[in-house]
């Protein structure tokens, strides 16, 4: 040891935690994607990409404005053309790999004109392309160029002299199949032999993988599906063991849901939506002639809504305007609803929708558990999204903490640290109240023992202002005013009272 002899420094570790905060409104999407457009087909299904731009959208899975086909499209277009939010994690089910996606062509001859030919088959894989002269085959990039056209048919430029002379083409193929997409392809499931996890069960690799806490878990297209609906509303609790999310749900549009206002109360019923972590909507949007699930838009739109209040959860995205021209059913027959029947049928049930004032305004603040339960809570979404983040922020928070020595210290910086950062909150307008206690009763000898601390925090994120109510009261005071009236030439003054 040296000889001191001076004067010197040492530093501690700062006494108070800095936040970590997760994002409320990352969206995860599940379902269908055009991957014979993408960059390399055969590695985009059944893995997350993370997306920032449209560009990369459509580098990874490709685009088209076919919503009904390839159902991650509209979001796709509601996050980045309408909207402008990022980032998304999009995850494609469709796999060219699988039999049952993927469709056999069988050779055919296609006529050459000035060195080009038109391929008429949809959704070509161009890697599974087979092009011959006669009986000789042809090299992609020597002998050839092959493109999707905007009609989705393959354009074949001939490069070669030999390729150049043919006045026909012996064409072969495998096409897409996103009819060949089940409820099951989206629910997916680990392969017991390669753990290979497909579909919804890919959500337990987000936080891992981009360090991202999901926020929005939704799978527009799907969703109005009973079992697809249950595994999205089994998946909202508890990801990785610790966060929760959210969910947004379509109540089909159609005969098996609702085609009028009425239906609806009883088709979410038989659909089985009943989360407090998600709300379910009805009927489908329109923005121009695109028709999207209304759970694509209402996730765009909620994340807009967060964004615009610095990512934090607490206002409500309802009585909002709503970037879409129009409500219809699956078919496109218009829907057209008044304030009351949206509340006294849809939003008394525990659904959202729109309604027209003045522009469309996304219209609801109840989860999917209401009217099943009254807790605050639970009931209302914006509340309940801001306790499931301001969780997800604890553990993000507090996770460095844990395996270090149980003391005054760490409890006293947790609470403190807390607490800090929940004034934060209250002074922002963001919660009425914020307060994080540790509480003797609470933490028994035998837990403390066994290296387990509870802290209780109490806060009360603001309710949404559902109703104005205004008494109005006929003033008859006013009329006691003194006027003055021509009587015979001579003004009179008299009141009320001398009637």
């Amino acid at each position: 040891m040296s000889y001191l002899h001076g004067v010197g420094n040492s530093e501690v570790a700062t006494s108070l935690t800095t936040p970590t905060t997760s994002s409320a409104g990352m969206q995860v999407i599940f379902g269908t994607a055009p991957i014979h457009l993408a960059k390399d087909p055969y590695k985009a299904a059944n893995t997350p990409k993370l997306c920032y731009s449209f560009a990369e959208c459509q580098e990874a899975l490709g685009y088209s404005d076919d919503f009904e086909n390839f159902t991650l499209c509209q979001s796709m277009d509601a996050n980045f053309r309408v909207y402008n939010n990022s980032p998304i994690v999009l995850v494609n089910v469709l796999d060219p790999n699988k039999a049952t996606h993927t469709t056999e062509n069988a050779e055919e001859s296609v006529t050459v004109t000035s060195g080009m030919a038109t391929y008429t088959k949809q959704y070509v894989l161009l890697p599974s392309l087979v092009v011959k002269n006669d009986t000789t085959p042809l090299t992609a990039d020597v002998d050839y160029t092959a493109a999707h056209d905007d009609d989705g048919n393959v354009t074949i430029v001939l490069l070669s002299e030999t390729a150049k002379g043919a006045s026909s083409l012996k064409v072969s193929s495998k096409s897409l199949k996103p009819s060949g997409v089940t409820k099951s392809d989206v629910v997916g499931g680990v392969n017991s032999s390669t753990h290979e996890e497909t579909g919804l069960e890919i959500i337990r690799q987000i936080y891992p993988k981009f360090g991202l806490v999901p926020g929005l878990i939704i799978a527009p297209g799907w969703s109005q599906d009973a079992t697809v609906a249950a595994a999205l509303q089994a998946k909202v609790e508890q990801l990785n063991g610790c966060f929760d999310l959210n969910t947004i749900l379509d109540i089909p549009a159609n005969s098996d849901g609702a085609t009028v206002y009425t239906g609806c109360k009883q088709a979410k019923e038989k659909q089985g939506f009943s989360t407090n972590h998600g709300i379910c909507l009805w009927p489908r949007v329109l923005v121009g002639e695109k028709k999207y699930y209304f759970s694509a838009m209402a996730a765009a739109h909620t994340v807009w809504c967060d964004t615009n209040n610095d990512g934090v959860p607490y206002e409500s995205p309802s009585n909002k305007s709503l970037r879409i021209t129009g409500l219809c059913l699956d078919d496109g027959t218009e829907v057209l609803l008044d304030k009351q029947q949206a509340d006294d049928v849809l939003v008394a049930n525990g659904i959202c929708t729109a309604i027209n004032v003045n522009g469309f305004k996304f219209w609801g603040n109840n989860t999917c558990a209401y009217p099943s339960t009254s807790d605050t809570k639970d009931r209302f979404w914006c509340v309940r999204r801001f306790f499931d983040w301001d969780g997800n922020n604890f553990i993000l928070t507090y996770f460095q903490k844990v395996d270090k020595p149980e003391n005054p210290r760490l409890v006293q910086d947790v609470v403190d640290s807390t607490n800090i950062t929940g004034s934060g909150y209250v002074a922002r307008g963001y919660c009425a109240g914020y307060n994080m206690k540790f509480l003797e009763n609470e933490n028994p000898k035998t837990e403390l023992l066994a290296g387990h601390v509870t802290v209780h925090t109490y806060m009360a994120p603001f309710v949404p202002t559902e109703y104005l109510h205004n008494i109005r009261e006929y003033d008859t005071t006013a009329l006691s005013t003194i006027v003055s009236l021509p009587t015979g030439g001579i003004k009179r003054e008299f009141s009320y009272q001398d009637r």
